[in-house]
């Protein structure tokens, strides 16, 4: 016999067994990584919407500041008596509130 054309003979249940595994792992990718990051996704842009003046904030460079005008896409906030600054809402990284929590713990 050729080498070749025991390359091409496939054992009976091969090829359907190659299909379930594959199937297998991209569902076990999905439940585990895709899924649960689309949640936090959620929650996250929930969270932002959610937010109004008065509310105390954290940037994801670290600046805490109190929220004094919420716009479309950005929040007018006071970090101090006569400074304020623009940021983008995608930059809130969580309420200071909350931090100060997790501190405390």
């Amino acid at each position: 016999m050729y080498l070749s054309s025991l390359f091409l003979q496939v054992p009976a249940n091969g090829g359907m067994m190659n299909i379930v595994f594959i199937i297998a792992i991209v569902a076990i990718f999905y439940f585990f990584m895709i899924r649960p990051q689309t949640k936090r996704q959620k929650e996250i842009k929930k969270f932002r919407e959610a937010l109004k003046p008065g509310d105390k904030i954290v940037t994801a460079g670290g600046i805490y500041g109190k929220i004094k005008e919420v716009r479309q896409d950005s929040f007018i906030v006071s970090i101090s008596e006569s400074v304020t600054i623009r940021i983008s809402k995608d930059s809130v990284f969580q309420s200071a509130v909350d931090t100060q929590q997790d501190q405390q713990k």
